[in-house]
């Protein structure tokens, strides 16, 4: 079992809270670390959205408390009745992820003591907002994890996965079952590339620098991952439409392999050209002399349509779908090259690849 970053600040935030809350002391410091837990969170710039959050729906939650206490007492009902007011006022100022810790804020303060209530209410607001403000430190002080690095093996390692299915699909070297089963998992592997570029997006530059260089980042692994998500729709295709591809005359299948080969080659040096594993200025001179134009291949994907033009059945429609995802694959592919190339061989001295070894 792996202890990541998050489990870590997590603790580490709970810690500084509760002794905090003893050194101030502070009554049951432990709503402090309960508030440490809810605003863990993973970049700086999230902690300080969360933290601006929270202090605006623990306001909410500490004023429908006092409020409900002072015109209704504390028994049970009213502090049923209270959260369902605190709740929509938190909805109707957009802050839903906070509501959590604005209900245990407000059941802390409704749970009234023999001591004078405002005070009380008071010393409850205090506490649970050390608990907020200690995993802000935390986050402030720790530093984040490298996602750029995280982010190009996450695309790497998936783009990977689905190349070596399209070859093994085309060469009929895997069964049908086995290949839907991973489908699924591939595609939430996708699912968490996005999400770690949105984290990556999220984390700000302080000098101008580099905030120019990882906008033009930005740009080329929103295109990597376009285009990994071009070549998992080809996988789909060729799963669903297995029986069509063998049907077709040897000559054109040929092409399809073929062009495909010379397409997932041509993604695959893309990937380590980006972070200078081939040499910047390379021309992809395979892709141009091996890979078929796609004026080419549409000629030979009409020839056979028109032969078969006769034959009414449904598998010339799926060709299209097929040849459709080929040369959508192709013109992603193409202007990811552009990208990388423009940023290899323009503000040399600003664009930085910063690609760490993977973390285990």
């Amino acid at each position: 079992m792996k202890l990541g970053a998050r489990i870590l600040k997590t603790g580490i935030a709970i810690v500084i809270a509760l002794l905090v809350s003893q050194m101030l002391n502070l009554p049951s410091p432990v709503f402090a670390g309960i508030a440490a837990i809810f605003a863990v969170q993973p970049t700086i710039y999230r902690s300080y959205l969360s933290i601006v959050e929270q202090i605006q729906a623990n306001l909410i939650g500490a004023g429908t408390a006092v409020l409900f206490v002072l015109l209704f007492g504390s028994n049970p009902l009213v502090v049923g009745l209270a959260a369902i007011v605190a709740i929509a006022i938190i909805l109707k100022f957009k802050l839903e992820k906070t509501i959590g810790l604005a209900l245990v804020t407000m059941i802390a303060i409704m749970e009234v003591t023999d001591q004078a209530f405002i005070q009380f209410a008071l010393i409850r607001f205090s506490t649970i907002m050390i608990g907020v403000f200690s995993s802000f430190l935390v986050n402030l002080v720790f530093l984040p994890p490298k996602y750029e690095t995280k982010l190009y093996y996450r695309i790497s390692d998936s783009s990977e996965e689905i190349l070596k299915w399209i070859r093994l699909s085309m060469r009929h070297a895997t069964e049908f079952h086995l290949l839907k089963k991973d489908l699924e998992r591939m595609k939430e592997k996708l699912i968490k590339v996005d999400q770690i570029y949105l984290l990556y997006k999220e984390e700000r530059d302080y000098f101008k620098k580099n905030s120019i260089s990882k906008s033009r980042k930005l740009v080329i692994y929103r295109q990597m991952i376009s285009s990994a998500n071009r070549s998992f729709d080809i996988l789909k295709r060729i799963n669903r439409y297995e029986n069509e591809i063998l049907q077709l005359p040897d000559e054109l299948k040929n092409s399809i392999k073929g062009q495909l080969d010379c397409l997932l080659t041509y993604h695959e040096q893309l990937l380590l050209k980006f972070i200078g594993k081939m040499h910047p200025q390379t021309d992809s001179e395979a892709y141009q002399d091996v890979c078929l134009h796609r004026k080419e291949l549409l000629k030979r994907m009409l020839a056979e349509i028109q032969n078969n033009s006769e034959n009414e059945n449904v598998q010339n429609f799926h060709m299209l779908h097929i040849f459709s995802a080929i040369f959508l694959y192709d013109e992603h592919l193409e202007h990811l090259e552009k990208l990388i190339t423009s940023f290899q061989s323009y503000h040399t001295d600003e664009n930085e690849v910063e690609i760490g070894e993977e973390e285990e």
